[in-house]
């Protein structure tokens, strides 16, 4: 994990130091930016400032200065202030996606090869291959300017009352958490699917039914508890990965999160926040890869007996 994050930020550092950086207006502010540039080896070759970079890092915890979003500001506290409304909405969208999903998956798995089971895998098709940003214009599209139950975009904090955890600031998640929901929904309901489908077809089941177990308590007891072993470091997994956020979603809501931040620090040639955005979504990453892999073993006893 920690040479895969130095490979990705490496390659990314020196592909975003070739780019050409430019002096805003401001003569003050251009000063103060030649300055930094100068003291952080800019006007030196590239690996050079590599060295610069990193050593800033480890020694000073600093990753940089940002200049453009918010002058003279720390990049990690431009990170770290972005933060909050990213986990918000996708924590709202994992309460609601998860629960939803797992009983659909469930419903659909009991009821193999009916007429609901085979709606069901039709619709979740279909949900996971729209792209999100559709699902946000659908939203969009219905929910304001047909029906007018929603606001179009997440309202500012001035709007909402100064805080995040405003019932109004709640109410304009809503059309960010449903369009996140949709895909959530179809992959879980799937996922579920096709691990209890195995888990109802087994010898286990079998023997379970012959030894007086109806089959809702066979499943309940036996498959349903089998079939959660991979089910649930998915969703823990998933959940890692979306704290970084989504990049369109946000965009389109108007959500002042990590992933607007990633664009918007690349379109402003913001190349330290940029950077520290960079490391931010590979560790995330990565850490959703290790966490997805190490939970195996917690969950299900068997998989640590059977490293011995």
């Amino acid at each position: 994990m920690v040479f895969t994050l130095f490979i990705i930020v490496t390659m990314t550092f020196i592909l975003v130091h070739i780019l050409p950086r430019e002096m805003p207006t401001d003569k003050v502010q251009a000063q103060a930016i030649a300055a930094r540039w100068e003291a952080l080896g800019y006007n030196k070759p590239v690996l050079t400032q590599y060295g610069i970079y990193l050593k800033n890092i480890f020694t000073k915890w600093d990753f940089g200065t940002s200049w453009y979003i918010a002058p003279r500001k720390p990049a990690l506290d431009v990170l770290t202030s972005r933060f909050l409304p990213t986990l918000l909405v996708n924590l709202y969208s994992m309460i609601f996606s998860v629960p939803v999903g797992i009983a659909l998956g469930v419903y659909a798995a009991i009821r193999k090869n009916k007429w609901d089971d085979s709606l069901i895998s039709t619709l979740v098709m279909v949900f996971i291959s729209v792209p999100s940003y559709v699902y946000a214009f659908l939203v969009q599209y219905f929910l304001y300017f047909k029906l007018g139950w929603l606001p179009l975009t997440m309202y500012s904090l001035a709007d909402a009352g100064g805080s995040y955890f405003t019932g109004k600031m709640f109410v304009s998640m809503i059309p960010a958490v449903i369009a996140l929901s949709f895909g959530s929904i179809a992959g879980y309901t799937r996922f579920v699917r096709a691990e209890l489908t195995e888990s109802l077809t087994s010898e286990y089941m079998l023997l379970a039914r012959t030894k007086g177990l109806t089959r809702p308590q066979a499943t309940a007891r036996h498959a349903l508890k089998n079939a959660m072993v991979p089910i649930l470091p998915s969703i823990l997994s998933e959940f890692i990965g979306l704290l970084s956020g989504s990049m369109i979603i946000e965009r389109i809501f108007s959500i002042p999160g990590v992933g607007q931040l990633y664009i918007r620090s690349l379109n402003l040639f913001d190349y330290d926040v940029f950077m520290m955005d960079c490391v931010f979504y590979t560790f995330i990453g990565l850490l959703a890869g290790i966490v997805l892999d190490l939970s195996y073993g917690f969950i299900d006893p068997r998989i640590r007996m059977g490293e011995r």
